[in-house]
């Protein structure tokens, strides 16, 4: 990936010397929490395979929404740097509450086989703290990616440098997150992790450009809203002059042209000296212009919804055709279940430095241009599909081979033919999340920049809570994902997959044809000779 430049270093603050405090500090405080949360589930508390794969999906749906909450009070009242300490803390008491379940005697589920008829009952306690650190760890972790993102990206004027930011910000963390160790040592390496990421990030303090809260953008967004319903019965003016203009001098665009009623200037809108007498009775044009970005670039985020589904679904199901696989790798050691998804991390990993280093300048080279973020997200869309396929192929035969070795739990077929979807996942992951986050921190307006950020961890965890739907009526109408997914048809959950997001696809393609860069020169990192797509 491209190297920060002396100049860049040398900046007071900001810029990449704030860089190693902010990446370095993430990826040791999202070291493992919850990536075997799913095998913890089901080997120590004895939660039924398909039931721990659907709470998995709500803690990563929770986690992912949480964001938005956090960009608001980063916005409105503590700024990034505030809410990134306080999340800490907050992941640090989930991770303490974790590893003391794992030493503590009371706290310590009792060993019990898988599906045996003669467990103890787990004391209610055990439940109570094992979830609150879930939930904890999960608000903790999620509100700290979010800020830090967008604090990363606010060290850097141009949009070449959050570019790259943005890249390594999805790469570095997946080195540290799965440990081949024990329960107990893995969640105390987790705690120690969280206390040294939290260290490192707060010596950098000094570096760090820290922009100060300046209210909420969902204010502003509402209030024009409100202020278009309350002057509907308006006519348009002909002319600019009758727009309330504050501080910027905008003209109104002509589109979703009911909306610029909202800043007609009425008796009594306007005091002397210029400012809104009436803040929800009138609006800037600006921050119309910044309503109607949102409104834009809606259609394009809502069809990366399924997107996030099939790899949800890919994700947790994944781990369970795992435990039913032979994991070994010589005969004296075997691979966690849980641990298959650093497949996928070190896939998106190694794709992400060989586009930055390789891919996207050939590209530039060969076509004269930049590869658009448009065209990233639409490389993911395919890849998903394409996986789905994959996986269909890879669990058909899966199935075939568990019905010759019919009584066994673990069918004699090795893990790693899991490896080629996991791998696929990650290189569409490589595409479009790096694609998506530049996308909205691009196009979005200066006021919107920490929900820029946030859009893609809404869209995941909406993902998530329809990963969590689907997985249910598949339960509920078919006879295709039973405890035992031995004896059920997973094969065909991914073959309705592939179709729908062959559809997807198509819907995206129609949202991306018809959306118009609002800030192309950026989207093609100021090339000399800027194009269009």
């Amino acid at each position: 990936m491209e190297a920060p430049s002396e100049a860049q270093i040398s900046r007071r603050t900001g810029g990449w010397i704030t860089f190693p405090f902010i990446i370095v500090g993430l990826t040791l405080a999202f070291g493992g929490l919850t990536s075997n949360l799913i095998v913890y589930l089901i080997k120590e508390f004895d939660v039924e395979s398909i039931d721990a794969a659907q709470i998995t999906n709500l803690v990563n749906g929770g986690g992912s929404l949480t964001p938005v909450v956090a960009a608001i009070v980063a916005d409105s009242f503590l700024g990034c740097f505030s809410i990134i300490w306080i999340s800490s803390i907050i992941s640090l008491l989930g991770a303490i509450l974790l590893a003391l379940t794992t030493t503590v005697d009371s706290l310590r589920p009792t060993p019990c086989e898988v599906g045996s008829t003669s467990c103890t009952p787990k004391p209610k306690i055990q439940y109570v703290v094992l979830y609150a650190a879930i939930v904890l760890v999960t608000l903790g972790n999620a509100s700290l990616r979010s800020t830090l993102a967008t604090m990363g990206a606010n060290q850097f004027d141009k949009p070449k440098d959050q570019g790259v930011f943005f890249n390594w910000f999805f790469f570095l963390p997946f080195w540290f997150y799965y440990y081949n160790v024990s329960w107990k040592a893995g969640y105390i390496i987790c705690v120690a992790a969280n206390v040294v990421g939290a260290a490192i990030f707060l010596l950098g303090t000094r570096f760090y450009n820290n922009s100060k809260p300046e209210g909420s953008p969902f204010t502003s967004l509402a209030r024009v809203v409100v202020a278009s319903i309350r002057k509907r019965k308006l006519p348009l003016p002909s002319t600019s002059e009758d727009f309330y203009h504050g501080l910027m001098l905008v003209e109104p665009s002509k589109t979703y042209r009911f909306l610029n009623r909202a800043a007609i200037k009425s008796a009594g809108d306007v005091k002397p000296d210029g400012s809104t007498a009436k803040s929800w009775r009138l609006c800037s044009v600006q921050e119309i212009e910044d309503f109607k970005t949102l409104i834009k670039i809606l259609p394009l985020w809502s069809s990366s919804f399924f997107l996030g589904t099939t790899i949800g679904v890919q994700g947790s199901l994944s781990i369970l055709q795992a435990l039913a696989m032979d994991r070994h790798i010589g005969p004296n050691f075997q691979i966690p279940a849980g641990s298959m998804l650093v497949f996928v991390m070190l896939s998106t990993a190694l794709f992400l430095a060989l586009f930055d280093k390789f891919l996207f300048p050939t590209w530039k080279n060969l076509s004269g241009k930049s590869l658009t973020p448009l065209q990233r997200i639409g490389v993911g869309h395919v890849l998903s599909f394409l996986c789905m396929g994959v996986s269909a192929i890879v669990e058909s035969k899966r199935l075939n081979v568990a019905k010759s070795n019919q009584g066994s739990i673990i069918v004699p077929m090795s893990a790693l033919w899991l490896v080629p979807q996991l791998a696929l996942v990650g290189i569409a992951e490589a595409f479009h999340l790096p694609g998506q986050v530049s996308l909205y921190y691009q196009e979005f307006p200066i006021t919107l920049k920490n929900l820029a950020t946030t859009m893609i961890s809404v869209l995941v965890g909406i993902a998530f809570y329809l990963t969590t739907a689907l997985i249910d009526v598949v339960r509920r109408t078919t006879t295709w994902l039973p405890g035992n997914i031995n004896n059920g048809r997973l094969d065909k959950v991914y073959g309705v997959l592939v179709v729908g997001g062959v559809l997807n696809f198509g819907y995206y393609v129609i949202c991306a044809w018809f959306y118009k860069y609002k800030n192309m020169k950026e989207v093609v990192d100021h090339s000399d000779s800027p194009s269009h797509e």
